[in-house]
């Protein structure tokens, strides 16, 4: 079996070397750290060697993605209605009369029948200015079934939106967009409760969005 020797007092390094190579080691770590790491990872460029090199790029960004799945996440976070907020309360039948019989009335050869007023097609009408980054979110108090029919349109540029629901501790997202200026269609709750839109405006002056709708519902509210 061989036994390595062991170095003479000699031939190890002496403390004023180590001292030296330990200072020179950190001092290329922290050169590495302030002109790759921080301008790579963070945006952060002190000295500006960063940018020469293309890293600023890169840092500037992960921190754009990172913002927008912070945004995305705040959008999906709703807040549970409480037990006494959740289902709209169904109206009281109206009590019914029994009115007493008229005497028939000859018809008259030039009249006829009376054309049924037409129904409105839209119930509720918001408009409300957003800011830059600013965000604003509007419910339908709906039953399950019913069915709402909408249209919006962002005037002074696209706008980002989330089509959810919420009630009696359930959640649906139906439908998301980006940088869309107008939409409309029809929204069927897939349970009861407060079913609606998220806008936020990412552009960077103010818009206005319209929204309409109109259908079975019971009321337009505005979540924040």
């Amino acid at each position: 079996m061989y036994n390595t020797d062991m170095p003479s007092r000699n031939e190890l390094p002496s403390s004023a070397k180590l001292i030296r190579s330990t200072i020179t080691a950190a001092i290329v770590a922290l050169i590495i750290l302030v002109t790759v790491v921080m301008p790579a990872e963070y945006a952060l460029d002190p000295t500006g060697a960063g940018r020469l090199l293309g890293l600023m790029e890169m840092g500037e960004i992960k921190e754009q993605l990172e913002e927008e799945a912070a945004n995305e996440a705040a959008q999906m976070v709703t807040v549970q209605p409480s037990s006494d907020e959740s289902a709209p309360e169904p109206a009281a039948p109206a009590a019914e009369t029994v009115a007493a019989p008229e005497p028939e009335a000859e018809p008259k050869a030039e009249e006829s029948a009376p054309t049924p007023a037409a129904k409105p097609q839209w119930q509720d009408k918001v408009r409300v200015v957003l800011t830059p980054g600013e965000g604003t979110e509007y419910k339908l108090t709906m039953n399950e079934g019913a069915v709402a029919r909408y249209s919006w349109v962002s005037e002074g540029g696209p706008i980002n939106y989330d089509t959810h629901g919420d009630g009696n501790g359930q959640s649906i997202s139906y439908e998301k967009g980006r940088g869309v200026p107008e939409d409309e269609g029809e929204l069927e709750a897939a349970f009861t409760g407060n079913h609606g839109w998220f806008f936020r405006n990412r552009n960077d002056n103010d818009i206005t969005l319209v929204l309409r709708t109109g259908g079975d519902y019971g009321e337009l509210k505005k979540a924040m």
